[in-house]
């Protein structure tokens, strides 16, 4: 992924070994094989390409050439054209792209389908934001790399599916600091080796309390469910006997001080999550700042385990912590928040911490605090729901504990966390559906053929 600068670098850097018109060339022959997909077939459809100055107007163009040598009726208005697109059967939006600054009102397309060049104009290509009244596309066809406008904010809902096409552009250099999650990356957590036993990928659970104990069973089952090959769970302020039912085994915590009581338990984890319905007391806030100091492996906090956290226990800490906010915690740690570019925001926040940081949202942000960005776009609607982001924890946890990098188990965790609900019911789904979802999917991933495109539904 590029942002719009670091897409500048790249394309100036291509011109000393190809020409523009070269490139346009390209880039305009792809959308038109785009196009006639959309159509299928282009002998007699009606085509009107809404074509601006720049780069973006010329793809645009070639693309109209090659539609009328196929068959297809063209007609090329130029951007600042505003009278409606009426008895077209595609229109295709070659106005601006992600280069915009300014407000763009795209004509009325009626109810012919749009089909988008790079970007739906009128859309931040590093934020997502809408800037004056953009197309909502079915589909867009982008160059070299994806832009992270058409994953955040509103760009998702006007790119529609969203295709990457190669021109000759050479982005590998470039892209390494921000990467889109895929399905293939769940290589990178660990398989269990033939001669493992339970305890080395053991997840100790902290969360929940008297009357709170739906979160800490989601967490511990969505461990289980991801890998874990053994949870301890401790819910402060209840005995073992009165936990709830699970494959964990449990211990014994007190209300307060309960910190004290997990000397074996850390002795033997190899991850630990924290947070999920613990509460907003000073015996939360202690025992997490306790946990922090004596663990010396991966630390997944969340939820209450984020209130009055003390950044300073977590920047001093040399094993890894993973901080895993929603937009209001987000807000409750750094005083502000995330703007429009999300990606910058949580970058920041991530070095100031120096731990992993992951934001949720439809396209969750994950930043390390060396600067590096992964982002997971398999977000469904359907995880707007109580204790999905248990969930999410608890899958996080064990696959720190497999073994897997912190900062890629983060983003592994929630993309598989959204592919999993993609699996599940349309209407109603319920958090408990998704620890046996997130196995399935795990399970279906490691047999079978792994979907590479990326779009609503599809790929990372």
């Amino acid at each position: 992924m590029l942002t719009v600068a670091e897409m500048t670098v790249v394309d100036r850097a291509a011109l000393a070994t190809t020409t523009h018109d070269e490139l346009v060339r390209r880039a305009g022959r792809r959308v038109a094989g785009h196009a006639l997909a959309i159509l299928g077939g282009a002998y007699g459809h009606r085509v009107v390409v809404v074509a601006g100055p720049g780069s973006n107007g010329a793809d645009g163009r070639v693309a109209a050439s090659w539609l009328k040598r196929w068959g297809a009726k063209v007609v090329v208005v130029e951007a600042a054209s505003a009278a409606p697109l009426v008895g077209f059967d595609l229109v295709i939006d070659a106005a601006f792209g992600t280069g915009l600054r300014r407000p763009f009102e795209f004509p009325d397309p009626g109810p012919a389908p749009v089909l988008a060049v790079d970007i739906p104009s009128g859309v931040d290509g590093d934020t997502g934001a809408v800037l004056g009244h953009p197309p909502r596309a079915v589909a867009t066809v982008t160059f070299g790399a994806l832009k992270p406008g058409l994953l955040l904010g509103a760009g998702p809902a006007h790119a529609g599916i969203v295709h990457l096409e190669p021109i000759g552009l050479d982005c590998v250099g470039e892209a390494g600091r921000c990467r889109v999650v895929e399905d293939s990356d769940v290589e990178l957590v660990p398989s269990r080796s033939r001669d493992t036993h339970k305890w080395r990928s053991a997840v100790l659970v902290v969360a929940g309390q008297p009357g709170v104990l739906g979160a800490p069973a989601l967490t511990s089952a969505a461990a289980l469910r991801s890998g874990a090959g053994y949870v301890v769970l401790g819910v402060p302020g209840l005995s073992a006997v009165d936990l709830p039912a699970g494959e964990h085994v449990g211990v014994s915590l007190p209300h307060r001080g309960w910190e004290n009581d997990l000397s074996d338990a850390l002795a033997r984890a190899k991850a630990v999550a924290l947070g999920p319905g613990l509460g907003r007391t000073t015996a939360t806030v202690n025992g997490v700042r306790a946990i922090l100091e004596r663990f010396d492996g991966p630390v997944v906090l969340d939820a209450d385990a984020l209130h009055e956290l003390d950044l300073t226990a977590v920047a001093r800490r040399s094993a890894p912590t993973i901080l895993t906010p929603h937009e209001g915690e987000f807000k409750g740690i750094t005083g502000s928040p995330p703007g429009p570019d999300r990606i910058a925001d949580v970058r920041l926040f991530a070095e100031r911490a120096g731990a992993v940081v992951l934001l949720k949202g439809p396209t969750t942000v994950v930043a390390h605090p060396d600067g590096r960005v992964l982002l997971a776009a398999a977000g469904t609607s359907a995880l707007a729901t109580a204790g999905t982001g248990d969930v999410l924890t608890g899958v996080t946890a064990a696959f720190c504990a497999a073994g897997a990098d912190p900062f890629e188990a983060a983003a592994l965790a929630a993309h598989v966390h959204g592919r999993a609900a993609q699996l599940g019911l349309r209407v109603g789904l319920v958090a408990g559906d998704l620890p046996a979802l997130v196995a399935t999917w795990l399970s279906v991933a490691a047999t079978s053929p792994l979907i590479r495109a990326w779009g609503p539904g599809g790929g990372g």
